[in-house]
């Protein structure tokens, strides 16, 4: 088993006696079964339905304070506190970024030997393993702890892009993207029967009538990797745009209908000039997989 602590993640804590409520009402995932040692995928969307921040949510046992804690990416904890603190209105909750005091174990390829308080498998895709929310000073000691090896972030990075989950500013930008196309309906990230939420309408709409057309999708490198953010060519057609790469796999924001009339009229495609090929071509003509969270 391996574990990496995540300097790019922080965490946010929502307390008070109407937290749960106040959370539901406001992100894409239904908060209702939440409790300590489970956690939901979810994010906060605009009203136009795009993605402002994405986040792991779990609760904290009563023993510890009780409420609810976010690991999100750490270059936004501060804007979504703050973007919670605006939508409080006369809610009794307290809003806080412990990013400077709490941190992220990631831990993958087993089970724990113990869980530490704060623990919860991570509810994306179950070959993530698990997260554990720690200060920095204490990953040497969780990792033993659980049984881990600590080892490098980056090769949680590598895992994580293997497994085909897109982390925000690396495989799509936030506030330009949608749920679908980041595959949180396909992560367990958007329950479509909880009721209203900021962007529910939009997200609704895109699932019934099947609009998204833009997927993340894993790619195979056979060579060098191309950059981050480079335009993905069919010819010279640009058909979408790469995203996070490692170790021979990569991950890509694409238009799947352009992708599938490529692929019929056996045109290759192209990254800054690298090949790249799609790692289940098939995938673009199957139905989407829709998950309730």
């Amino acid at each position: 088993m391996k574990a990496a602590f995540l300097p790019d993640r922080g965490v946010v804590k929502v307390s008070g006696e109407d937290a749960r409520n106040f959370l539901n009402g406001l992100v894409t995932t239904d908060l209702t079964p939440v409790g300590p040692g489970l956690g939901r995928f979810g994010a906060l969307l605009t009203p136009q339905g795009k993605i402002t921040t994405d986040f792991l949510i779990t609760e904290v046992p009563a023993g510890h304070g009780g409420g609810f804690l976010l690991d999100v990416p750490r270059a936004l904890a501060q804007s979504l506190a703050d973007k919670l603190g605006f939508y409080k209105l006369r809610a009794k909750v307290a809003v806080e970024n412990l990013s400077d005091s709490l941190g992220v174990l990631a831990a993958w390829g087993g089970e724990p030997a113990v869980k530490p308080d704060l623990t919860f498998a991570d509810p994306r895709d179950e070959a993530l393993g698990w997260r554990i929310l720690v200060p920095e000073e204490l990953k040497q000691k969780a990792a033993g702890l659980i049984g881990a090896d600590l080892v490098d972030d980056r090769a949680y990075e590598a895992h994580r892009i293997a497994v085909g989950v897109p982390r925000g500013g690396l495989d799509f930008i936030y506030g330009d993207a949608f749920p679908h196309e980041t595959n949180m309906d396909r992560l367990h990230g958007v329950d479509f029967d909880k009721g209203c939420y900021v962007g529910q309408e939009v997200v609704s709409r895109m699932q019934h009538r099947g609009t998204a057309r833009t997927r993340t999708l894993k790619v195979v490198l056979d060579g060098p990797a191309p950059e981050a953010g480079a335009a993905i060519l069919a010819g010279d057609k640009p058909i979408g745009t790469m995203g996070s790469s490692a170790d021979g796999n990569g991950l890509a924001l694409i238009r799947t209908d352009r992708a599938a009339d490529a692929l019929d009229a056996g045109i290759p495609l192209t990254a800054g000039g690298l090949a790249i090929r799609l790692t289940e071509p098939e995938s673009l003509r199957g139905a989407p997989k829709q998950t309730v969270a």
